[in-house]
């Protein structure tokens, strides 16, 4: 954080009511895509026509075995916020198959949202409280909440793949895989033909207004995580224009998480 918390503090309490708003919409808005950002990193493809580049994904991230025993995961960051013109921490837990929660930390308030499998919720940062999502919201905290059973088992979920052949990128051609949820929701990841990782993915997120828009999001510095491949940087636009860059500095897999951790208090 560029200023200390307690000022920061001060700066949010003396906002207008209406400014506190704006600042809590876009925060939520900033959840929504950053799970959306999380959920890119492992979402390969599995249909008929891209059961090959289903298998190299899978051997490239680490192998089936090894994502078969991965219970749950946690990842811890930091966040440049380029049209907020705001940086921020945020942790996001996630265990299988549908858990997921957000602790996202700006200007000295720590925003939670979560879903437990059934419930998704956030807290309010004007009031501490926690509420339950609106349709809307809790729809793409559900559908991001999913972690590897989205390509370990597809077919429970409802979730369907297909290859849409080749995409040139700045003269490099990816193969284009397209995810469709069960509710219809489509998003599209495009794989580097040399390293069988995600280059980029793209899809359809929350703005801080609550209106749909395009995000694209470019995954770079893969490390290897206790043999998992996991992108540590990511960039994500909106629309077209840059809206932040994510730097992951921790990755843990199977920590336990209690079933508690995702339930609405």
């Amino acid at each position: 954080m560029k200023k200390n918390i307690f000022s920061l503090l001060r700066a949010f309490l003396q906002l207008k009511s209406n400014e506190k708003e704006d600042l809590v919409k876009r925060a939520t808005s900033l959840c929504v895509l950053s799970l959306l950002l999380i959920s890119f990193l492992a979402t390969p493809a599995k249909s008929q026509s891209a059961v090959d580049i289903l298998a190299k994904m899978i051997d490239a991230m680490g192998g089936r075995k090894a994502l078969e025993k991965i219970k749950d995961t946690t990842i811890s960051g930091s966040m440049d916020l380029t049209q907020m013109g705001l940086s921020a921490t945020i942790t996001v837990y996630q265990k299988e198959p549908n858990k997921s929660r957000f602790d996202f930390e700006v200007m000295g308030m720590v925003i939670t949202q979560a879903c437990d499998g059934e419930i998704a919720w956030a807290t309010n940062p004007q009031t501490g409280m926690t509420e339950e999502m609106s349709e809307q919201q809790a729809e793409y905290m559900k559908r991001q909440s999913l972690g590897n059973a989205i390509y370990l088992e597809p077919k429970k979920f409802g979730i369907s793949f297909s290859y849409k052949g080749k995409e040139n990128i700045e003269g490099k051609d990816y193969l284009v895989l397209e995810q469709v949820y069960a509710d219809g929701y489509k998003s599209t990841l495009y794989i580097d033909p040399d390293s069988y990782l995600a280059f980029k993915g793209k899809g359809l997120t929350l703005n801080n207004m609550g209106v749909e828009v395009e995000a694209e999001t470019f995954f770079s510095d893969y490390k290897n995580v206790d043999g998992i491949m996991s992108a540590h940087t990511l960039v994500s636009y909106q629309d077209g224009e840059e809206f932040m860059t994510m730097t992951i500095t921790e990755v843990k897999f199977n920590s336990a998480l209690e079933d508690s951790l995702f339930a609405m208090n």
